[in-house]
């Protein structure tokens, strides 16, 4: 068992993926000690941080008082933990992570224990695909009345704009044309009334869906918004990339993955491949920024595949 400060440290991914980020210093530096006045707070004892862990949190895994397992998520405070608790309330255990205390308002949530070394990633394509879809089929649900989530135009509006500050550089001089299509599918996308709004997970791939026990799969981490329903699909569509494209007849195997997904879940395939082609575009631009340029040339190969 841990004790004290020691064993209660962030882990080096989270180390370095907020190194960055001088709002995140005095959060990190008092993370140990916040850690510790939850766990006396809601009566948990700690086993372990759970390395490699994520880079927007740490995760300790912890008892309850009655002994039952939990995990105690430990994030900035702001919006986006208080939306991740809104969503994970709404959807209430049904195909997410249960919430079984909270303090939003703080950065902490206590979850209820999954098997965090296994994801949909550990199964075979077919099956993970399988299981994804029907995973979150089951999330869209209504969202609540007045609900905090903001929509996929708004959220898309931020992206975009990064996209426009990022066409100016000279490194982006090569994929420019790329820049420009996204932009013009976006505003194409989100001209019209479109269905009305789901509650989406925002930031769902096969990664994102871990084992429990209480339900063979559930979703963690969402980034949710409301909008359509192929916004959310478009990044399950580009899954296990490095071997989608590695693959003979790469091009057709990713056009093919487009057509089956919206058929499956009964979204439209045109608006589909158009966020995906968005969403793989601006992620692999900003890969481009960050000077992580294989990532980067991936994604876009990808957009190039499916454009």
């Amino acid at each position: 068992m841990a004790s004290g400060n020691d064993r209660l440290e962030p882990p080096e991914r989270l180390l370095r993926a907020l190194a960055g980020d001088e709002e995140a210093g005095p959060w990190l530096a008092a993370l140990p000690a916040t850690c510790q006045e939850y766990l006396a707070h809601w009566e948990l004892t700690p086993e372990r941080v759970q390395r490699p862990g994520g880079r927007r949190g740490m995760v300790v895994l912890v008892r309850q008082a009655d002994g039952t397992p939990a995990a105690l998520k430990l994030t900035p405070p702001g919006r986006t933990v208080e939306l991740e608790h809104a969503a994970l309330a709404h959807w209430n255990g049904a195909s997410a992570v249960r919430v079984l205390r909270a303090a939003p308002g703080a950065g902490a949530l206590l979850l209820e224990r999954l098997h965090g070394e296994v994801n949909l990633r550990s199964l075979p394509e077919p099956k993970a695909v399988l299981e994804a879809s029907a995973t979150l089929q089951r999330l869209w649900v209504r969202p609540p009345e007045e609900h905090p989530f903001p929509s996929v135009a708004e959220h898309t509006a931020t992206l975009a704009q990064d996209l426009r500050r990022w066409r100016a550089e000279p490194w982006a001089a090569d994929v420019r044309a790329l820049i420009d299509e996204a932009l013009e599918l976006r505003e194409a996308l989100t001209a019209g009334d479109g269905e009305e709004p789901y509650l989406l997970h925002g930031a769902y791939h096969q990664g994102k869906v871990l084992a429990g026990d209480r339900a063979p799969w559930l979703a963690v981490g969402p980034r949710p918004l409301a909008g359509e329903r192929a916004y959310d699909l478009a990044w399950p569509v580009r899954d296990r990339l490095d071997t989608l494209l590695a693959a003979p007849g790469a091009a057709a195997a990713a056009r093919r993955r487009v057509t089956k997904l919206a058929d499956s879940l009964e979204v439209d395939r045109e608006r589909l491949r158009c966020w995906a082609v968005f969403r793989a575009a601006e992620a692999g631009v900003r890969e481009l920024s960050l000077g992580a340029r294989p990532a980067g040339e991936l994604l876009l190969e990808f957009v190039q595949s499916i454009g």
